[in-house]
């Protein structure tokens, strides 16, 4: 399961989409599917429910009840600089897109991968600047030109 951990509201939390179901409550709650979703928090054309939502069931996904997930939100979302929330609901989101370092990191122990073929030549932490700026598909471009050279 790939699992997001960052600060929000009090301390450190864990958020996660462990299950198909909670993915589609998310498309439900936010009447955007999943792919679209993540298109509009690239494109930073995210509505506050889109926030609130991502980050309330991600807390539920990661293990906090629904009633302290809702409560979290609430106190924490509300009535704060948006940037706060649109960081921890980004960071989530890409998560649940492109995994964790610890979630590679892991992949490579299991399938005994040399890092230097780290995603086909492709680091993480550049996957997710593309993601982030919405420049994926030229990142991904350039990551095959550097391959073919």
């Amino acid at each position: 399961m790939i699992e997001h951990r960052a600060f929000f509201g009090d301390g450190e939390k864990t958020f996660a989409f462990p299950n198909r179901e909670l993915i589609a409550e998310l498309e439900h709650k936010t009447g955007q599917p999943i792919g679209a979703l993540f298109r509009r928090f690239q494109s930073h054309d995210f509505s506050f429910s889109d926030l609130t939502e991502v980050i309330r069931l991600g807390l539920i996904g990661g293990g906090a009840s629904p009633a302290d997930a809702d409560r979290l939100v609430s106190v924490y979302s509300i009535g704060r600089p948006l940037t706060e929330s649109f960081l921890v609901a980004l960071g989530i989101i890409t998560a649940l897109f492109l995994g964790t370092e610890e979630d590679n990191d892991e992949k490579r122990s299991i399938f005994d991968l040399d890092p230097a073929d780290d995603d086909f030549g492709f680091p993480q932490d550049e996957k997710r600047e593309a993601a982030a700026t919405g420049d994926l598909a030229a990142a991904i471009r350039a990551a095959y030109e550097d391959d073919a050279e």
